[in-house]
């Protein structure tokens, strides 16, 4: 099997695991794990994994001046954007998750107008527009009653700030990737992460009652840690080695279809009108956005 044949595989399964996170993040909130609860989790896990694994890796010094950047990218990509998206999966529902998340091409590209002044092409406003009607269709008209979502509309307005928080990470990092290996990087940022979320996600934590949680809870938190948090990363920059960042970034018209299906084969969720017009209109939205002038893979 060829490294191209692999890194497509690579990517594929990192979509699948996002995927399938909406639901099986959302059956634990918060009965077992609340979502504060669950971040000091995940950022402690993923700090472990990521000092673990640097061991085999370059043995790099992060320069003095580059400590400022790292903070903002560990606030913007490890505190705001993971404590939005956990409190938001527990208010709101897997499906509006999945399709919301999408949408953090269209706010890459609107803060690279804004802070690198790139051009905006008609075809990327006419994107941005769509996008952001289908995501305000969710946060104005998605409501249902549901005791497992108790407000819909504010979790899918923190899916939003999920998705900038995360956009604009990823436009700050930018820099630190191309001078930095991917071990060294990702164990800092972490390790900040922790730091900075500890007082927040520390009392949710300690309410976590691990001597009566059932076996199913155990595998889906280690899901979230390792799959979710640690491998979908490790699987996305091997990809990387192989493919275009372009090329990459085209899966994430996967990740809504595999949470859709996998929300609706598990009996979590269930589809509105509302649901796969707002879906139809941010995939439009984010394929205008992404699209570039030549092609190539």
């Amino acid at each position: 099997m060829s490294k191209r044949t692999l890194a497509i595989l690579a990517a594929i399964t990192a979509t699948t695991i996002y995927g399938i996170n909406h639901t099986l993040a959302k059956g634990v909130m918060p009965t077992y794990v609340k979502p504060l609860g669950f971040i000091m989790l995940r950022v402690v896990g993923a700090s472990a994994l990521f000092w673990g694994i640097s061991l085999f890796g370059p043995k790099e010094k992060i320069e003095k001046r580059d400590w400022g950047r790292i903070l903002v990218c560990s606030i913007l990509g490890m505190v705001i954007n993971m404590l939005s998206f956990f409190k938001g999966l527990q208010l709101s529902t897997p499906i509006n998750s999945a399709v919301l998340v999408t949408i953090t091409p269209i706010i890459v590209v609107v803060l690279s107008a804004f802070f690198l002044s790139e051009r905006i092409t008609f075809n990327k406003a006419i994107g941005i527009l769509l996008g952001f009607v289908g995501a305000l269709g969710l946060i104005l008209f998605g409501a249902e009653l549901r005791q497992d979502a108790p407000n819909i509309p504010f979790g899918n307005f923190l899916f939003v700030i999920n998705a900038t928080s995360y956009g604009a990470y990823l436009i700050v990092a930018k820099k630190l990737i191309e001078k930095y290996h991917p071990f060294t990087l990702m164990k800092w940022l972490f390790t900040i992460a922790v730091v900075i979320n500890f007082p927040i996600t520390l009392p949710e934590f300690l309410e976590i009652q691990w001597s009566t949680m059932p076996l199913w809870v155990y595998g889906a938190i280690a899901f979230v840690v390792i799959g979710t948090t640690f491998m979908t990363y490790l699987f996305n920059v091997f990809a990387l080695t192989e493919l275009k960042a372009s090329t990459v970034g085209a899966f994430v018209y996967m990740q809504p279809l595999i949470g859709i299906l996998f929300a609706l084969a598990t009996g979590k969720d269930h589809l509105t009108w509302i649901k796969v017009i707002a879906t139809i209109f941010v995939l439009l939205g984010v394929y205008l956005a992404s699209k570039r002038a030549k092609r190539g893979v």
